[in-house]
C-alpha cells in the first residue's frame, strides 16, 4: 500500500477499515409459536436493544440491535405468514420493502408444521428469484416430530423423519442454501445451523455476524470462512478501484502488484478487528 499515491491508499484504507464496520441486518420469519426468539437466544451473544417500539402492531416488523464490542447487528422479525388472507396480503408488501434490504433471511419452520401452501406461495410470488439466495431454511423444534417422546435426545426414528422433512422441504422449494434442522431445547443442531448461516451470508457480512455468535459457535471452520471472505471483500474492493476509468495505468499497475499482499494481509489481522 505504501507504493500507491497517498490520496489513493489512504483511501482504500478507509474503506477497508469501512468494512470492519459493517452492520449486517438478519430478517427472521415464521409462524406463531415457532422458536423464531429462543433461536436468536440460542445463536446470538449480543446486548440486544429494540430499535423498534416493542409493542407496536405485530403486522410491522420489530428491530432489534445486538452489540458486541464495537460490532452491531440488527435482527428484523417480520410477521408470519399463513395467518389470515388480509393480513397475508399487507405482509406481502412489507416483505417486498423488506428482503431487498436484508442480508439474509432466516426462514423458521415447525417441524410438525405440515401446512405449507402460504410459506410456498411466499417464497417463490413474493420473495421470487431475484431473493432466492437470501433465504436459509431452518426446520425449529426438531423434538417436536413424530414419534415425539419428550426425551433428552432425539431418537434414531425421529432423525429419519427430520432427514424427510428435510428432503421434502428441498423439493418444495428448490432453495439455494442447505435446509437446516435444530432443536434449541436439546442444544442440537445449532453449530450446523451456525455454520450455514455463515456460508449463505454475504461476504461483508460474515465478519461481523461471527462476532455476534455464542462463543461455541465460532469454530474453526466459522471463522475460517469469516477470514476468507474479509480477505476475498479487501480483493474485490481493490478490483473496484483498479477498474475506476479515472486511474492511471501506472497505478493501476501497482494495484496490481500490490493485490495479493493486501489480501494476504486482510486474512492475517482479521483477527485484530473481529
Amino acid at each position: 500500500m505504501a507504493a500507491l499515491p497517498t490520496l489513493l491508499s489512504d483511501t482504500i484504507l478507509k474503506r477497508i477499515h469501512s468494512l470492519t464496520e459493517y452492520e449486517p441486518v438478519i430478517g427472521i420469519m415464521g409462524k406463531t409459536g415457532a422458536g423464531k426468539s429462543s433461536l436468536c437466544n440460542a445463536l446470538f451473544a449480543g446486548n440486544v436493544s429494540p430499535v423498534s417500539d416493542v409493542t407496536a402492531c405485530t403486522r410491522e416488523p420489530l428491530r432489534f440491535r445486538l452489540k458486541i464490542c464495537d460490532h452491531f447487528m440488527t435482527i428484523v422479525d417480520l410477521p408470519g405468514v399463513g395467518e389470515s388472507g388480509a393480513r397475508d396480503t399487507e405482509y406481502a408488501s412489507l416483505y417486498r420493502e423488506q428482503v431487498p434490504r436484508l442480508d439474509l433471511v432466516l426462514w423458521l419452520i415447525k417441524a410438525d408444521d405440515r401446512a405449507l401452501a402460504v410459506d410456498e406461495h411466499f417464497y417463490y410470488q413474493v420473495i421470487g428469484k431475484a431473493y432466492r439466495h437470501k433465504v436459509l431454511f431452518v426446520i425449529s423444534q426438531a423434538d417436536k416430530i413424530e414419534p415425539a417422546g419428550g426425551t433428552e435426545y432425539l431418537s434414531t426414528e425421529q432423525k429419519r423423519n427430520i432427514s424427510r422433512k428435510i428432503c421434502n422441504l428441498h423439493g418444495l422449494f428448490q432453495p439455494v442454501n442447505p435446509v437446516c434442522a435444530v432443536s434449541v431445547r436439546m442444544k442440537w443442531g445449532l453449530g450446523v445451523m451456525a455454520e450455514s448461516m455463515i456460508r449463505s451470508l454475504p461476504r461483508q457480512a460474515s465478519s461481523p455476524v461471527v462476532t455476534q455468535l455464542q462463543h461455541s459457535f465460532r469454530t474453526d471452520t466459522v471463522n475460517q470462512k469469516a477470514r476468507d471472505d474479509f480477505g476475498e471483500t479487501v480483493g474485490t474492493l481493490l478490483d473496484t478501484v483498479y477498474n475506476l476509468p479515472f486511474i492511471p495505468t501506472p497505478v493501476r499497475t501497482l494495484i496490481q502488484t500490490v493485490r495479493d499482499t493486501v489480501v494476504s494481509v486482510a486474512r492475517v489481522v482479521w483477527s485484530f478487528f473481529f
